[in-house]
């Protein structure tokens, strides 16, 4: 499969994984909304989604599998913490149709992607590429649910 052709389809289900959860969370927030509040708030770790927007969750991620310079880490994280500008406020904006938000993203994603390729020498360009070829290998194949209908434990 062609580059240009997996970029593609990468950005599509990512930007309908977020736009699907961004849903989802309007969803609850409507929800919550008629709920009183809890009495206490539980503090730990973000849920699935929030690790995957965090930006220095994934910069330390990318520095650790992709072995980052100092400087490198220092060019990335800005594009990671503006992404998660970017995207957080087309998740708010109700006045974007679904088609629209998710072509937002997906031009989002792009960019990103090109400008954190440009940061990173030929051998991490490679290895980042398979570190995305792997993510949508996953995303297009998840893991089938327990025999007994368990959910599994995380």
């Amino acid at each position: 499969m062609d580059t240009q052709r997996f970029r593609q389809r990468w950005t599509l289900a990512l930007g309908a994984a977020i736009v699907l959860g961004a849903s989802a969370l309007a969803q609850a927030q409507d929800n919550s909304a008629a709920l009183p509040p809890p009495p206490q708030q539980q503090q730990g770790p973000p849920g699935p989604g929030a690790r995957g927007m965090d930006p220095a969750r994934q910069l330390n991620r990318l520095a650790r599998r992709l072995n980052l310079s100092g400087d490198q880490r220092a060019a990335i994280k800005p594009i990671l913490e503006e992404r998660q500008q970017k995207m957080m406020a087309i998740v708010q904006n109700q006045s974007l149709t679904q088609g629209d938000a998710r072509a937002q993203m997906r031009a989002i994603h792009e960019d990103t992607h090109s400008r954190i390729m440009a940061v990173l020498n030929d051998q991490q360009k490679q290895q980042f590429e398979q570190m995305e070829r792997a993510r949508m290998n996953r995303m297009n194949n998840p893991p089938p649910p327990p025999p007994d209908g368990a959910q599994p434990q995380q």
